[in-house]
């Protein structure tokens, strides 16, 4: 956001701060948050390039708006399911570390 918009803001009141700020996450937990959020994005490219996301449900024995919510980066879907879906469109652990280490 812009300085002036920032201060306008200010001005009339409001508070400015980040999504982390609001939410009042710890450090680690924003961390968690934007490598969940990587791996959604990660995953969503990846099967996009390959396959269906039925075909993917099939692969990792799960449903379709099951993936769909892993590819939207719904906070119900687990770390494991993330990364058994990723590792099912024939990434490697280093394709994820990459993924991993482009946060922040």
């Amino acid at each position: 956001m812009e300085q002036a918009k920032k201060e306008r803001l200010k001005s009339k009141g409001w508070k400015v701060g980040t999504v982390s700020d609001f939410l009042e996450l710890t450090p680690e937990e924003t961390i968690l948050v934007e490598i969940k959020l990587a791996l959604s994005q990660g995953l969503k490219e990846r099967r996009q390039k390959m396959m269906t996301q039925s075909a993917l449900a099939s692969k990792i024995s799960s449903s379709q708006p099951r993936v769909a919510k892993a590819e939207n980066g719904d906070n119900s879907v687990s770390i494991e399911l993330l990364l058994r879906a990723i590792l099912a469109t024939g990434a490697t652990p280093q394709d994820i570390a990459k993924i991993i280490a482009s946060v922040g």
